[in-house]
């Protein structure tokens, strides 16, 4: 599914030129997904000149992915082992394209003195937009692969729901979704089906990038709802329950290309797309001085005026409240699952006394039975 979003948008000009290009996996283990994007980048081009490259930190996955390298022939040296945040083993390196499903809820404090000295560099290091809080790192290797990435790059990276909304304004966490907003790097985000993973059964999230959107879609982000697209594994894999067949993943791609508001269907596969500016995910943390009740404040969408805002919303209630601009602070959030809420009506009240009184029949008559009446 990732390699399909990332060469789909480019398939038909990379018929023609051929494809010569650079992977990178900064997270690899046994280097599986770098193989999928280059199986998938040779059925469009067969002789495609293709070279990976990867960093991983496990000893034994590292092992598998060098020899998996050797055994097709590669570059063994362009496997690398090390901890990516704080033993970059391919600065000043940039790649064509990068997928990587890196770890996340891993705090990174064994890393924190090499990651705070990088981050001190500014725009010379990899982490110069903020640091995530201390307890997970994932959005750290977000900002490595953005800093990994061509002019001409692109990127597909798996994140859970963290990334989407963790962080106050002015937080880290903020001020890199930030980055990537005001950028215009963030192409399009699709939720992916719980159990999917062999590891975890949490909603996931394939976030793609790429410095160099189409003309259409600049100015805009693309959010994909996939997380009812998936088909039963017959025998459960760990947590994984669900998987991407071709009929899902020509479904979530479908949606994609098309890249418009709309709700797609193939029989019981289900995938929504909405297509929104970057600054409806922008928003204005307002501080609002009180005469006799201290200190407030208020979360104002960027794209609205603020004194608009405050008149319809605070001032009724709090007449003599001031704004302070100078205390105040831009923040960015992703709402994914309210984009996609559908309100659905509670049930009357007659429908849930009449369920009562049938569950209260079913229990009298259980307990009559188990007590032999």
């Amino acid at each position: 599914m990732m390699a399909e979003l990332l060469v789909a948008p480019q398939r038909e000009q990379l018929e023609q030129e051929g494809v010569t290009a650079t992977v990178y996996d900064m997270a690899m283990g046994t280097s599986q997904m770098l193989d999928c994007l280059s199986e998938k980048l040779l059925e469009i081009d067969p002789e495609a000149q293709i070279t990976e490259f990867g960093q991983e930190l496990n000893e034994q996955t590292f092992a598998i992915a060098k020899a998996n390298v050797l055994i097709k022939g590669g570059d063994a040296d362009n496997m690398r082992h090390g901890n990516t945040l704080s033993d970059d083993k391919f600065e000043g390196y940039t790649f064509d394209y990068i997928i990587s499903n890196p770890p996340f809820g891993i705090e990174w404090k064994n890393e924190k003195s090499k990651v705070e000295e990088e981050h001190k560099r500014g725009d010379m290091g990899r982490f110069a937009p903020g640091l995530p809080a201390i307890g997970d790192s994932q959005q750290l290797f977000m900002l490595n692969g953005i800093a990994k990435l061509k002019d001409t790059g692109r990127m597909a990276i798996i994140q859970n729901g963290s990334p989407l909304f963790k962080g106050d304004a002015g937080s880290g966490e903020s001020n890199i979704r930030g980055y990537l907003l005001d950028n215009d790097w963030l192409e399009a985000i699709v939720q992916i089906p719980n159990d999917m993973f062999y590891n975890t059964g949490i909603a996931t999230y394939i976030w793609v990038v790429t410095k160099d959107k189409a003309p259409e879609r600049i100015g805009k982000v693309q959010l994909i709802d996939a997380s009812k697209c998936c088909e039963k594994r017959r025998k459960s894999l760990g947590n994984k329950r669900n998987e991407f067949t071709d009929r899902c993943i020509d479904l979530i791609s479908k949606a994609y290309l098309a890249f418009e508001n709309g709700a797609y269907e193939d029989g019981e596969l289900v995938v929504e797309s909405k297509v929104k500016d970057c600054d409806d995910f922008k928003f204005t943390k307002v501080a609002i001085k009180l005469p006799n009740k201290g200190k407030d404040t208020e979360n104002v969408p960027f794209k609205e005026d603020i004194e608009a805002y405050m008149q319809k919303n605070v001032y009724p209630y709090a007449p003599e409240a001031k704004v302070d601009m100078k205390a105040s602070k831009i923040g960015y959030e992703i709402p994914f699952t309210r984009e996609f809420y559908k309100y659905v009506a509670p049930r009357k009240s007659d429908e849930i006394f009449a369920h009562l009184q049938e569950l209260e029949k079913q229990e009298t008559a259980l307990m009559a039975k188990i007590m032999g009446r």
